[in-house]
């Protein structure tokens, strides 16, 4: 049965070559001249069938002539496959005789024709152009080669390979396999693979034109190679992307579901959060920079699917950009009159303070707009600086926030952290801003002092330095808001209890106010006014219940509280009016009014005594003035000589400070003896023995210089010191007297002390102006530059006398 019979009896595949037919194939003679055909996108190979589409003019007539003949007919292909109308230079010289099997009219008006390539061959000379090509052609010379194992291997190895590829080849009929299988003839078996391998035109036109059917079969087999490394990587790559399509679909699937029975529900939080962030973002104020990042972000939000990790880190990101107050400010409230009696009527005293905020104010007033200053108030504890912040706030009507930074060590805690980490949250300042909803608060920073310095964790004092520069701090970046946000109008207010233990570089951002501790008067009219009040309110006491009368509270401040502030004072008259509750309501008999019975029963004996001066009966005893963080005290220096060998002992818990200043005085007496009318051997001979009493308490400082030169001097020249006096200051070895600190906690002491007179270095007459006079309208001040002054003056003329036997010159003058 031939070909033909198979097609036209409509069989379902066509017999592939047999050895017969190839060596039938081989015998036949080429014509010397054949009509050629132009193929487009193909090649045909010896022994393969194919169907070619013809639709060009010339290729029409050149069918239908052929296969009203002996259906012989010569198959070229084009170089180049876009030209429409190819002339012979437009063709490939070496092609294949082919054999017209069957010639089909298709539905559409096309003409296609079913050809079997029979042997290749060259083209001698074209002949013909019109109507179509004809030319003079002769037969391909090929290499005769021996066929041995390896050649047998390697056909053996392209049909394995070739399987290989129909079965990864989804688009490939399996039943491609079995014809492979069955393929007898090597020269057919790689003309069949060659056909129809995924290569180029011109790649498949070389195979056709190499002689040696060893090196077509070489050139076959890498390219088959080739072939299948590429479908088994497209097929590695298309497994990887169904499964992930797979998974998609499967969680899209899920979410769709979820989604309906949400509907049902009426909860559907995933578009709801959407809908609710792009609402916040319509009435934002932010900056353009601002809004670009948040409409970034927010696309990145809807593209994560909800139950994934990132959702709740993207949504709690997005919340934070949306609730902070972008340039949302509060109104200030310009009127000074108002602000003014807001600080008075919760602050007594502080005018200093009061003075630089209304400063401020009016500053602000006249120019629209000012970087706000960072204040720093110092001062010892319970002065009322924290407090004095949320005055201040609602004086000028800002928003009051305040942060603690007492034992900060985690500069994170400022800056925030990284939003990748877990658990990651803006820095306490960006929280607050947000809490406060107003981008212009009056912000505390409490125990500022306190923040720790450098550490495994960074440097908190390190993060501040930006925080509180109102040059950097228009730009502040919070690592977790990952974009700069403006603290420029906030008004920073920090409270420290020294300035020793801030950084320099953070010390020099800080515009520092000094709160010194309080007057008893002060404390007095502060408990009158603010303390016993409170405490009455919070202990749900009426005002005709209890009553503390002016001498009372003068008690319990004296007798029951020794401190700087008022705190020890609050806890105590709340102390005193709880015990008063308890009878109210017990229905019991109780004074309404406080006495001192009351006092002594409630509180117990008095824990301090009041501060006296010593008197003038023995030479050699000075009162000094010292400052301590409660505020200032007395202290007393005493002097005692004793025969010896010139020996000079220092005792008294004194630090170093004190101990050189001891030694300044001494020295200075010795160098200026003279002067005293001392007999210089007089050191050679006797003892010196220094003493500060309450020796538990330690004590430095160069302040009490002035004391230890005038006991030391009393000392040795009998001479008492006058009653009711007390003195301060710093000694340098040429006798000048140098300005100290603590000045209004001293004289503080002093007048509690009921001390007149009080020599002070004449550089401390300015902090001496400062204190209000009617707190120091009956003292005296004795301002001196040299340590000749203090003697001449606090040293009585008259000498006792001497039971020691000094050796001290006599001034006969003075005797008078």
């Amino acid at each position: 049965m031939s070909l033909t019979d198979l097609i036209d009896g409509g069989a379902e595949f066509i017999p592939l070559m047999s050895s017969d037919d190839e060596a039938e194939m081989n015998a036949q003679s080429i014509p010397e001249e054949l009509p050629i055909l132009p193929l487009r996108n193909t090649v045909l190979f010896p022994g393969v069938v194919i169907p070619i589409t013809v639709g060009r003019e010339k290729s029409i007539k050149l069918i239908k002539d052929a296969y009203s003949g002996d259906k012989n007919i010569g198959v070229v292909s084009q170089k180049v496959a876009e030209i429409e109308d190819p002339t012979p230079e437009d063709l490939n010289n070496i092609g294949t005789t082919a054999q017209i099997i069957k010639m089909l009219q298709m539905p559409d008006g096309s003409t296609t024709v079913i050809i079997q390539g029979k042997k290749k061959l060259v083209i001698d000379e074209f002949i013909q152009e019109d109507p179509y090509f004809k030319a003079k052609v002769s037969a391909f010379e090929h290499i005769e080669e021996e066929q041995d194992e390896t050649f047998g291997a390697l056909i053996s190895t392209i049909k394995d390979l070739a399987i290989q590829i129909i079965k990864n080849s989804p688009n490939i009929p399996t039943e491609a396999s079995f014809a492979i299988k069955n393929i007898e003839s090597p020269t057919f078996l790689v003309n069949f693979v060659s056909s129809n391998l995924n290569i180029g035109l011109s790649e498949k036109q070389d195979i056709l034109e190499i002689p040696s059917l060893n090196k077509a079969a070489d050139e076959v087999l890498e390219l088959l190679s080739k072939e299948l490394k590429m479908i088994e990587l497209k097929n590695k790559i298309q497994d990887k992307v169904k499964t992930d399509l797979d998974k998609q679909q499967r969680d899209y699937l899920l979410n769709q579901q979820l989604k309906t029975i949400q509907e049902e529900l009426g909860t559907e939080p995933h578009a709801q959060d959407i809908e609710d962030l792009k609402s916040k973002g319509k009435k934002k104020k932010w900056p353009e920079q601002v809004r670009k990042v948040f409409e970034k972000e927010l696309k990145k939000l809807q593209r994560i699917n909800p139950q994934a990790a990132e959702y709740s880190i993207q949504l709690n990101y997005l919340d934070l950009l949306a609730e902070l107050p972008w340039g949302e400010y509060t109104k200030d409230n310009f009127n000074l009159d108002n602000a003014q009696i807001t600080l008075d009527g919760d602050h007594y005293g502080m005018k200093k303070v009061k003075e630089r905020i209304i400063e401020y104010l009016a500053v602000i007033k006249l120019r629209k707009d000012m970087k706000a200053p960072i204040i720093c108030l110092v001062g010892p504890p319970g002065v009322g600086k924290t407090s004095l912040g949320k005055s201040i706030a609602s004086a000028i009507g800002r928003k009051y926030i305040r942060m603690s930074l007492g034992g900060v060590r985690d500069e994170a805690e400022l800056r925030g952290h990284r939003k990748t980490y877990i658990g990651a949250l803006p820095g306490r300042i960006v929280q607050s801003l947000k809490k406060a909803k107003s981008s212009n608060p009056v912000f505390v920073l409490d125990e500022i002092d306190k923040v720790s310095g450098n550490n495994i964790n960074g440097d908190p004092q390190a993060a501040l330095l930006e925080i509180l520069d109102p040059e950097q701090n228009v730009a502040f970046y919070d690592n977790y808001l990952e974009t700069e946000y403006d603290l420029s109008k906030v008004m920073f207010i920090a409270t420290a209890n020294t300035l020793s233990t801030i950084h320099p570089a953070l010390r020099d951002r800080l515009e520092i106010i000094d709160l010194s501790g309080y007057l008893i008067e002060e404390k007095l009219q502060i408990a009158k006014r603010h303390l016993v009040p409170k405490q009455m309110v919070e202990h749900g006491m009426k005002d005709d219940q209890l009553s503390f009368s002016d001498n009372i509270i003068e008690k319990i401040i004296e007798n029951y509280t020794k401190e700087s502030g008022v705190r020890k004072l609050e806890k105590t008259i709340a102390k005193v009016i709880r015990n008063k509750a308890r009878y109210i309501v017990m229905e019991q008999e109780y004074n309404k009014k406080v006495n001192e019975n009351d006092l002594v029963e409630i509180l117990g004996q008095p824990f301090f005594q009041k501060e006296k001066s010593i008197t003038n009966d023995v030479p050699g005893v000075v009162t000094g003035l010292a400052w301590t963080q409660v505020g200032g005290e007395i202290l007393f220096v005493e002097v005692s000589l004793s025969r010896g060998k010139g020996a000079f002992k220092l005792t008294g818990n004194l630090g170093d400070v004190m101990k050189e200043s001891a030694t300044l005085a001494y020295e200075y007496l010795k160098a200026h003896s003279n002067k005293f009318g001392i007999d210089h051997e007089v050191f050679d001979n006797w003892n010196v023995h220094v003493h500060v009493p309450e020796g538990a308490t330690p004590k430095d400082g160069p302040s009490a210089g002035v004391t230890m030169f005038t006991a030391i001097a009393s000392a040795f020249t009998q001479r008492k010191v006058r009653s009711k006096i007390a003195m301060t200051g710093e000694i340098t070895l040429r006798g000048k007297v140098l300005p100290v600190g603590g000045i209004k906690e001293k004289i503080l002491a002093a007048k509690r002390a009921k001390i007149k007179d009080i020599i002070l270095s004449k550089e401390n007459e300015k902090d001496i102006m400062e204190i209000e006079a009617e707190y120091i309208n009956d003292m005296k001040f004795h301002y001196v530059d040299n340590i000749l002054e203090v003697t001449d003056y606090a040293l009585l003329k008259e000498k006792v006398k001497n039971p020691l036997n000094l050796n001290i010159k006599v001034d006969k003058k003075e005797d008078k």
